[in-house]
């Protein structure tokens, strides 16, 4: 990767101390950043509760991070540590199968972050508007939702460290309410049986479920983009993959465990609900924090992963795949604000997509990119077995291979599906097929870039 005519101070391992310097993320701030980009809260976590029931739903996010987010966790570790280069997945991905793989990676994860940041908006407006009934009115909630893209645009304009520090203190924030439910729901044990349900119309089982619970725990490894900001990586990474997983695993299993233990129908959760199910346990207070903490994990997320997708097209414009103009970074904070600013103006433009008939649509395109990564994985350790790899998969070969197995056959599932999903008109499958030949189509037409970026640094463009 050349970064020649872009010098940048975040290549030194120490903290730096001069005002001229950017402070990077130490292990807390990256758990923090990692935290909203995978999770934001147990939000999210109702249609699960609602349509499997509450076995069911446990044994889902009990079990989905083993065979899910461990092994994604190990393959970030393992990456993140041995190249912790700026574009994070899409450097991995190029280094181990070449270019056209490369951007094919950085690709598909642009094109699933279509389907997904506009959510995270109308998360933030859905729950302002059960405080303030005139969110709903007219459009003002697009407005709102502006509003919040413009906040995290300005935010992560400011740089990696504002992101971190800010993400840390929301966490904070969103884990109040539920902690919260979590002591309190014992004292309630049984005293809930009562309350009236609406029927069972979800036709979420074992294997919808799971994808949801997918959906609730993608996403570890877009906090790879921004390894160059992150205080000693190869052993920050490696420890934030593990606290983070843990963490998040507790975050979804604890608050539906103890509202089971009140005698809560399952029937009673919907999209939503948790500010229902905080007022019966605790009371209104409860209620509007939990509210509140919905509208502040949506704008977590969205600031977290501003932060993650905004450094795909900085690298790749380093690496000659895009026009230059995308690798221009703010002279103090190191932001890349052109690749900002367009990421921005792009998922504002998509702030009227409703979300649920998306998520199959967004894991697939999410999946083939993931799959790359499991076998970036393998051929690094086969074609480059001298490298310093500070963490390892455990297993040798047969461990780093085995760890990508269940990743695989859960987006294969995914794919099964998708065919019932319907977007713009068309079947899912086909909506993602077009997606991915949309990335060959435009890798071959920006080959010019490419051959213009080898000649000047005197690379290969192939």
């Amino acid at each position: 990767m050349s970064t020649a005519s872009i010098p940048d101070p975040l290549q030194t391992k120490a903290r730096p101390k001069s005002s001229n310097n950017i402070a990077k993320l130490t292990l807390w701030p990256l758990v923090a950043a990692t935290f909203f980009m995978v999770c934001g809260g147990a939000y999210g976590t109702e249609d699960i509760v609602h349509g499997a029931g509450y076995g069911r739903a446990l044994l889902i996010l009990a079990l989905t991070p083993l065979v899910w987010s461990l092994p994604t966790a190990l393959m970030v570790g393992e990456l993140s540590s041995t190249l912790p280069a700026e574009g994070g997945f899409y450097a991995w991905v190029r280094e181990g199968l070449g270019n056209f793989w490369g951007f094919q990676e950085a690709w598909l994860s642009l094109a699933a972050s279509i389907f997904d940041m506009a959510i995270y908006p109308t998360l933030f407006i859905a729950y302002l508007e059960r405080l303030v009934p005139w969110v709903g009115e007219g459009h003002h909630g697009v407005l709102i939702g502006l509003v919040m893209i413009l906040a995290c645009t300005a935010l992560n304009l400011a740089g990696i460290h504002a992101v971190g520090l800010t993400s840390f203190w929301l966490f904070l924030v969103i884990s109040g309410p539920f902690a919260l439910i979590v002591l309190m729901a014992p004292f309630r044990a049984g005293t809930l049986a009562h309350v009236a349900a609406a029927p069972v119309t979800s036709t979420v089982g074992l294997l919808g479920g799971t994808l949801v619970a997918m959906w609730n725990y993608m996403g570890w490894d877009n906090a790879s983009t921004i390894a160059r900001g992150v205080e000693r990586p190869e052993r920050t990474y490696p420890r934030a993959m593990i606290v983070s997983v843990t963490l998040v695993a507790l975050t979804y299993l604890l608050p539906v465990l103890a509202v089971y233990v009140t005698g809560l129908p399952s029937s009673a959760f919907e999209t939503g609900s948790w500010a229902n199910v905080a007022g019966l346990v605790g009371g209104n207070w409860l209620r509007a924090l939990l509210v509140l903490g919905g509208m502040v994990s949506g704008f977590g997320i969205f600031n977290a992963l501003v932060m993650s997708y905004s450094r795909l097209p900085l690298a790749m414009a380093q690496d000659g795949m895009l026009p230059r103009v995308f690798a221009k970074v703010h002279p103090k904070t190191r932001a890349p604000w052109v690749a900002i600013l367009a990421c921005a103006a792009g998922w504002a433009l998509c702030l009227g997509l409703g979300f649920e008939s998306l998520v199959t649509l967004d894991i697939m395109l999410y999946g083939a990119s993931l799959v790359l990564e499991f076998v970036a994985l393998v051929a690094l350790r086969i074609r480059r077995p001298e490298m310093d790899r500070p963490f390892r998969v455990p297993g040798g070969l047969a461990g780093t291979i085995l760890v990508g197995v269940f990743p695989t056959v859960l987006l294969t599932l995914s794919l099964v599906r998708s065919h019932r999903e319907t977007v713009w008109g068309m079947n899912g499958l086909t909506v993602g097929v077009l997606a991915i030949l949309a990335g060959i189509a435009i890798y071959y037409a920006t080959a010019p870039l490419r051959r213009r970026h080898g000649r000047q640094a005197g690379l290969s463009p192939h």
